[in-house]
C-alpha cells in the first residue's frame, strides 16, 4: 500500500474509533444529571475522548497505535498508562517523539517527591520505573488507585524490574521474602541481570525466615547476577549474624541455610563448570603454601552452621530448655553413647526429605579444668598426636539489644557466636580477652589446622562484588575480625568505603588484612575511603601505613575528626602499634593519583606529609581539609615538595585552613604552571593586607596560562575584591581561566553589576562557569537580575535565592 493510502487508512480507523467514542459519550451525557453550584463542566474534546477509548483498548489496538502518524501519536502518548507508555518508547523515538516530559509529569503527580539538586536525571522513564518497583515491593503505593498504574494485563513488578539498577532494602528486610517467592521467579531473574547496586538502610532485627530469604536473594543477585556494589547505611546496633551473612555472601561464599531449597542455578552451573580462576584457584589452589584468611573464615562459619542445625533440632524435641553446654556434650558423645536418643524428625522450617549435613564432633570445655581433662581422657581415642587447645567463647553482653533471645532466631544468632568462638576467645571471670593473639596468628599465616577448621576445597566460591561501602555501621570485634578475614583474599574488590564504623584498635587488623590482600595475585583494590571519629594512630602515620600496605592504590580518602589518643592495640604484650605497621623507613614508590585528607585539630608534622608526597610521584589531585601547620615555613615546605616531586599534579584543594599568614606561599602556588585547578575554600585569604595582597594575586594569575579553574568560596572577597579580580580578564592578561567560584563572599548586587560591566567593556569571553551561591544578592533583586542577565552573555551563571540576613556577623567583619 502506498504511503498516502496508508495514512488515509490509519486516519479513517482513528476517526471510526473517535466517532464511536463520541456517540457513547453523547448518549451518557443525555441522561439527566444535577449541575453543581459552579455550573456544568465543559465536555471533553473529541480528540481526548478518542484517546481515552484507545488507551482503554490498547490490548486490541496496540499495533495500530504504533503505526499512527507522529502528530496523532504525540497527542495519544499522555493518555496511555505507564505500561503501554513504556512499551511504545522505542516506536516514539523512531518517529522523533520524546516521552521524557510525560514521565517527569508522572513523577511529580504520583511520586510527589523532588529529586535532589545534586542529582542529574538523564532518563525520567528509568527513574520513575525504578521508584515504582520499590514502592510496589514495599506496599507503599496502591496501583488500583490510579488508572495510569492499573492494568490487569501486566505485572507491575515484572514490567518495571528491567529498569531497576539500584535496590534498597530497609528495616526488617521488607521485600526479600516477596522477591524469592515462586510467583516472582521471573522478576528475580530479571533483577539478576539488571541490578547493579544493592543498598541496606536502617536495618532492624529480623527472624530466621527473613534471613533465609535474604540468603537466597543475595545468592541469586550476587553469585548468579550482576550486582557489583553493596552499601550499608545507618545501622546503629547491627545484628551480627545478619551482618556477617551479608559480608560473606558479598565476598562470594555460599552455604544454604537449614531447610533451604536447593539452588536450581547452582545445579545447572555445576555441570561442566570449571573453577573460577580469578578467585577460586587463587584462594584454594594447591600451589599456595597456606589457606587464606577468607577461606578460614568461611570454613568456620560453615562448621558452626552445621553444628547449630543439630542443636536446633535437639531443642525442638525437648520439653524443657536445654543449656548450651549440655547440648554440646550430647552432640559430642553422640557417636559412642548407645543410650542417646535419636534425633527427632525434621522441624517445620526444614523441607521433608532434606538430607542433613554431617556434623563433626565438637570439643567441649567445662568450668573445671580437672574434670574436663578427666572426662575427655575417657572419651578420646588413644593417639600420640597432641590435641589442639579449644578456644574459649565470648560471653554475650547483658543488656544489649543484639544479645537478647528471640523466638525462632536461635540458630542464626548461634551461627555468629560459634563462628566467633573458633577465630577468637575470651577469658572467663572478667579476665582480659585474647582476641588479638588469635587474629594476628590467623592473619600472619599460621597453620589453620591448629584451629580445627574443616577444609574448603570441596566447596565452591562464586562471584563477588567489587564495591563495598559501610556508612555509620559500628563494627564489633567479631564483625571487624570477619571483615578483615574476608578482605585478606577478596581479590575482586576494587573500592572499599569504611565511614564512621568505630574501628578503634581494629584498624591494625584492617591494615594487616589489606597488606595480605595486596600480595595476592590479581588484587584489584584501587580505591579506599576511610573516615572515623577517632583513630589510635595520628592521621599522617595512618596514611603512611596504608600507602605502605597498598602500593597499588590509586585513590585514598582518609578523615579523622578528633586527635589521636595513641590507643594501644588489643594485642597482649604490645606496648604500642606493631612495628610492621609503624616504621621510620622510607615509603616505597606508590601509584596514588588522588589523595584526600581531613585532619583533626592540632598542628601536623609537615615532614610526615612530605614523605607521603615524595613517594606519590603519580599524584594528580590533592585535597587537604582543616590542615594546620606549626608555621608558614612548614606549609611552604609542603608546597615546595609538591613542586619538586609531584609534577603530574593538576588539582589542588585547601578547605578550612587559616592561610592569612601564608600569602607568599599562595602566590607561589598561583605561579605554578602545572596546576589546572586550585581551590581555597574558607581559608581566610584576604583577612590581612587585602589592599596589597589582591593586586599581587591578580598579577600572578594574569601571567598563568595553564590555570583553568579557581575556587574561592568563603574568603570574604567583598565588592572591592571582586572588582580587583575582574582585572584577570583584561586585554593584557594571558590567563585562560574558565571556571570561577565566588560563593559565600559577601558580594552585593551593585558590585556584581559593576563586575559584569567591566567584562563587557573588555569584550572578551571571560569564562565558562560562574558560581554565586550564598551571596547578598537579595538586598537589591532588580540590580541582581540585571547583573546576572549581563553575565549570562559571557558565561554560565549558577546562583540561588539565599537569605543574607543570616550572615550579619560576616557583614560586620567586612565593614
Amino acid at each position: 500500500m502506498a504511503a498516502p493510502e496508508a495514512w488515509r487508512a490509519r486516519s479513517c480507523w482513528f476517526c471510526e474509533v473517535a466517532a464511536a467514542t463520541t456517540m457513547e459519550a453523547t448518549s451518557r451525557e443525555a441522561a439527566p444529571a444535577k449541575s453543581s453550584a459552579s455550573g456544568p463542566s465543559a465536555p471533553p474534546a473529541l480528540f481526548e475522548l478518542c484517546g481515552r477509548a484507545v488507551s482503554a483498548h490498547m490490548g486490541v489496538l496496540e499495533s495500530g497505535v504504533w503505526a499512527l502518524p507522529g502528530p496523532i501519536l504525540q497527542s495519544i502518548l499522555p493518555l496511555l498508562n505507564i505500561y503501554y507508555l513504556e512499551r511504545i518508547e522505542e516506536t516514539a523515538l523512531k518517529k522523533g517523539l520524546s516521552t521524557q516530559a510525560i514521565w517527569r509529569r508522572l513523577w511529580d503527580e504520583l511520586m510527589k517527591t523532588r529529586p535532589s539538586s545534586l542529582e542529574s536525571v538523564t532518563c525520567w522513564r528509568a527513574k520513575f520505573m525504578e521508584a515504582f518497583f520499590s514502592h510496589v515491593l514495599r506496599g507503599t503505593i496502591d496501583v488500583s488507585s490510579d488508572r495510569r498504574l492499573c492494568d490487569q494485563r501486566f505485572s507491575p513488578l515484572l514490567h518495571s524490574s528491567r529498569h531497576v539498577r539500584q535496590l534498597t532494602i530497609c528495616n526488617m528486610l521488607q521485600g526479600a521474602t516477596e522477591l524469592v517467592a515462586e510467583p516472582n521467579r521471573r522478576v528475580l531473574e530479571t533483577l539478576a541481570s539488571s541490578l547493579h547496586t544493592l543498598k541496606f538502610r536502617h536495618l532492624l532485627f529480623s527472624d530466621v525466615a527473613a534471613q533465609q530469604s535474604l540468603r537466597q536473594l543475595l545468592h541469586q543477585l550476587i553469585h548468579h547476577g550482576a550486582v557489583s556494589q553493596v552499601s550499608l547505611y545507618s545501622w546503629p546496633v547491627p545484628e551480627s549474624a545478619l551482618f556477617i551473612l551479608i559480608l560473606t555472601m558479598s565476598a562470594g561464599f555460599w552455604q544454604p541455610g537449614p531447610g533451604g531449597p536447593p539452588c536450581r542455578l547452582c545445579g545447572e552451573a555445576s555441570r561442566g563448570r570449571a573453577p573460577s580462576r580469578d578467585e577460586g584457584s587463587l584462594l584454594l589452589g594447591s600451589r599456595r603454601p597456606r589457606r587464606d584468611a577468607a577461606e578460614r573464615c568461611a570454613a568456620a562459619l560453615m562448621a558452626s552452621r552445621r553444628k547449630s542445625e543439630a542443636k536446633q533440632t535437639a531443642r525442638a524435641a525437648s520439653a524443657t530448655r536445654v543449656t548450651r553446654q549440655s547440648t554440646q556434650e550430647s552432640l559430642t558423645v553422640g557417636g559412642t553413647d548407645s543410650k542417646r536418643e535419636p534425633l527427632p524428625p525434621a522441624t517445620s522450617h526444614e523441607a521433608p526429605g532434606t538430607k542433613r549435613p554431617f556434623s563433626a564432633p565438637a570439643t567441649t570445655s567445662s568450668a573445671s579444668a580437672s574434670s574436663s581433662s578427666t572426662s575427655s581422657s575417657k572419651r578420646a581415642p588413644a593417639s600420640s598426636a597432641p590435641q589442639p587447645k579449644p578456644l574459649k567463647r565470648f560471653k554475650r553482653a547483658a543488656g544489649k539489644k543484639g544479645a537478647r533471645t528471640r523466638q525462632g532466631c536461635g540458630a542464626e544468632s548461634e551461627d555468629l557466636y560459634d563462628f566467633v568462638f573458633i577465630v577468637a576467645g575470651e577469658k572467663e571471670d572478667g579476665e582480659e580477652m585474647e582476641i588479638g593473639e588469635v587474629a594476628c596468628g590467623a592473619l600472619d599465616g599460621s597453620d589453620p589446622s591448629c584451629l580445627g577448621l574443616p577444609a574448603l576445597e570441596a566447596s565452591q566460591r562464586f562471584r563477588s562484588i567489587s564495591t563495598l561501602e559501610l556508612f555509620t555501621v559500628p563494627l564489633s570485634t567479631e564483625a571487624a575480625l570477619t571483615l578483615c578475614h574476608l578482605l585478606s583474599s577478596w581479590v575482586s574488590l576494587e573500592s572499599l568505603t569504611l565511614s564512621y564504623n568505630g574501628l578503634g584498635s581494629n584498624i591494625f587488623r584492617l591494615l594487616d588484612s589489606l597488606r595480605a590482600l595486596s600480595v595476592q595475585a590479581g588484587c584489584r583494590l584501587r580505591a579506599l575511603h576511610l573516615s572515623d571519629l577517632f583513630s589510635p594512630l595520628p592521621i599522617l602515620e595512618l596514611t603512611r601505613a596504608i600507602v605502605r600496605a597498598l602500593p597499588l592504590l590509586r585513590v585514598l580518602s582518609i578523615r579523622v575528626d578528633h586527635p589521636s589518643q595513641r590507643d594501644n592495640p588489643a594485642v597482649p604484650g604490645n606496648a604500642g602499634p606493631p612495628s610492621n605497621i609503624i616504621g621510620d623507613e622510607e615509603i616505597p614508590e606508590n601509584c596514588l593519583e588522588q589523595l584526600e585528607m581531613g585532619f583533626p585539630r592540632g598542628a601536623q608534622p609537615a615532614p610526615l606529609l612530605c614523605s607521603v608526597l615524595k613517594a606519590s610521584g603519580s599524584l594528580q589531585q590533592l585535597s587537604l581539609d582543616s590542615a594546620t601547620f606549626a608555621s608558614p615555613q612548614d606549609f611552604g615546605l609542603v608546597l615546595q615538595t609538591l613542586k619538586e616531586y609531584n609534577l603530574s599534579l593538576k588539582r589542588l584543594s585547601f578547605h578550612d585552613m587559616n592561610l592569612a599568614d601564608c600569602q607568599s606561599e599562595v602566590l607561589f602556588l598561583l605561579q605554578n604552571l602545572t596546576l589546572q585547578e586550585i581551590t581555597f575554600s574558607f581559608c581566610r585569604l584576604f583577612e590581612k593586607r587585602p589592599a596589597q595582597f589582591l593586586p599581587e594575586m591578580v598579577a600572578a594569575m594574569k601571567g598563568n596560562s595553564t590555570l583553568k579553574g579557581l575556587r574561592l568560596p568563603g574568603n570574604r572577597l567583598g565588592n572591592a575584591g571582586l572588582l580587583a579580580l575582574a582585572d584577570v580578564f583584561s586585554e593584557d592578561s594571558s590567563s585562560s581561566l574558565c571556571q570561577l567560584d565566588i560563593s559565600s563572599n559577601c558580594i552585593k548586587p551593585d558590585g556584581l553589576l559593576e563586575f559584569a560591566k567591566r567584562l563587557e567593556r573588555w569584550g572578551r569571553g571571560a569564562f565558562g562557569h560562574l558560581r554565586l551561591f550564598q551571596n547578598w544578592l537579595d538586598q537589591d533583586a532588580v540590580t541582581a537580575r540585571e547583573a546576572i542577565r549581563r553575565l549570562r552573555a559571557t558565561c554560565h551563571v549558577v546562583s540561588d535565592s539565599w537569605d543574607s540576613s543570616q550572615a550579619f556577623a560576616d557583614y560586620v567583619s567586612t565593614m
